[in-house]
């Protein structure tokens, strides 16, 4: 069985950490340390840009969850559809995922605002890395989610939006917030399914600089 033992051994004054294994020592020069994105502090051009990115910012904290949670059921689903074999399982199962999710969400999203709303939109497709048009499409059939894109439509809410923070820059604030939020330990840190270098991004929205 393998012991494992710190020491600390001081040299001059540098302090070293050893690793003991089995009588052997060896140095270790580096430490391992989670993953930390260096964002750059807040300006604002003026008070109105100020205002606008802090209710962002609080309608973005205010509907992540809502996000996270639908990608976190969406793997739950594919991989438990992956151990079923047989159709008929695999749509009964499909069916109650569905209607656990719309229990989860409907009352929710009722009491989100239009704009809460299609920031939700967009963070299904950053959590997912599809739209909710099209998550509707695969659980439900193509006239259901045309019926459900309407109506959405009617309130100035697409579901077919995609979340897109090189095009748009509302896209790279609301990404933003999230970072830092993430750093802050106040919203849970989930990968974005949709691939982008976040410093590239600042690049072009906020030092205005294009990437070679």
């Amino acid at each position: 069985m393998l012991s494992a033992q710190i020491e600390d051994i001081k040299q001059d004054t540098i302090s070293e950490k050893y690793l003991i294994i089995k009588g052997d020592s060896v140095p270790r020069t580096s430490i391992d340390l989670d993953e930390v994105m260096l964002l750059h502090k807040l300006k604002f051009d003026s008070r109105k840009d100020r205002i606008r990115y802090l209710i962002l910012r609080r309608k973005t904290i205010k509907v992540y969850p809502y996000a996270k949670m639908a990608a976190d059921r969406l793997d739950s689903m594919n991989v438990r559809l992956a151990t079923l074999t047989r159709n008929r399982d695999k749509k009964r199962y499909t069916k109650r995922i569905q209607k656990y999710i719309e229990g989860e969400f409907s009352e929710e999203l009722k009491k989100m605002t239009r704009t809460e709303g299609q920031i939700l939109i967009k963070l299904i497709h950053r959590q997912t890395g599809v739209t909710a048009f099209d998550l509707i499409k695969e659980l439900r059939n193509g006239w259901r989610a045309f019926w459900y894109n309407t109506t959405a439509s009617m309130f100035d809410i697409s579901l077919k939006r995609e979340f897109d923070p090189e095009n748009e820059k509302e896209d790279y604030l609301i990404e933003d917030i999230l970072q830092r939020n993430f750093q802050s330990g106040r919203l849970e840190r989930q990968k974005s399914a949709i691939d982008f270098d976040f410093y590239d991004l600042t690049n072009k929205w906020v030092h205005q600089k294009t990437p070679e």
